[in-house]
């Protein structure tokens, strides 16, 4: 798949996933891979914009076995965003597979 069209939609993936329940970066990573093939040097970056961003926030987490972890979780606003990105990617969709079935015609 093209990069820079995973690149485009990732926030919008990472964002969901994360509203979904409060997650580390690496089960994030695992997650999101099962679907898109993605890179850490990627999605890190992104997480921390997201944080600096104020639409996440961070915690760290104890685990049964091994150190503490940081999590990831979604903020308030980060709803609101989550759902302008949601809104966006419909609007995104539909235009797109509409000019993929020959629905938008030049006048």
């Amino acid at each position: 798949m093209n990069i820079q069209l995973k690149k485009g939609v990732l926030e919008l993936v990472v964002m969901n996933e994360i509203s979904k329940g409060d997650q580390y970066g690496y089960e994030l990573s695992q997650t999101i891979s099962e679907h898109l093939s993605i890179a850490d040097g990627t999605l890190y970056p992104m997480l921390r914009r997201l944080v600096n961003e104020g639409v996440l926030d961070t915690y760290m987490g104890k685990t049964s076995a091994g150190p503490a972890r940081k999590y990831y979780t979604i903020t308030e606003l980060g709803q609101k965003h989550l759902q302008h990105l949601i809104e966006e990617w419909k609007e995104l969709k539909s235009s797109v597979n509409k000019l993929l079935e020959g629905e938008v015609h030049n006048e």
